[in-house]
């Protein structure tokens, strides 16, 4: 699963980047992610939380927005979406002279930091027999 790759590079990014004075945690981490960047975002989120822990993104939330892949055909001019599989012939000319505009999209563009220090896991809960 390469989600798992990414989720820790998304981390390491984070954890690597200038924080702000009097910034302990992070609250929200903001990505986009290209319809073509072959990344399954619920399989990133759930990768996403696993790496995140121990670390000063422990608890903070995966904010995920999704790119269509955009293509556009330089002998007319006319833009698409490509789909998945993606479509790179013109529709209006059949040209092939096409260029792919996004879709391939896989960047961190927001860390919201936290003044306060992550909480630790207090763990499951006692069950009222064991506390006699």
């Amino acid at each position: 699963m390469h989600e798992m790759s990414v989720a820790l590079s998304v981390v390491d990014h984070v954890e690597q980047a200038v924080r702000p004075d009097g910034a302990h945690g992070v609250r929200r981490v903001h990505v986009e992610i290209g319809e073509l960047a072959g990344v399954v975002p619920d399989a990133l989120a759930f990768c996403f939380e696993l790496a995140c822990s121990g670390t000063v993104l422990e608890g903070a939330e995966l904010v995920t927005r999704f790119l269509p892949g955009r293509a556009s055909c330089a002998p007319c001019g006319r833009t698409w979406d490509t789909g998945m599989p993606p479509d790179m012939t013109c529709a209006a000319c059949r040209g092939g002279a096409t260029e792919l505009l996004s879709g391939r999209e896989l960047r961190i563009t927001e860390v919201h930091w936290s003044a306060e220090p992550a909480a630790p896991d207090p763990g499951p809960a006692p069950h009222p027999e064991e506390s006699r």
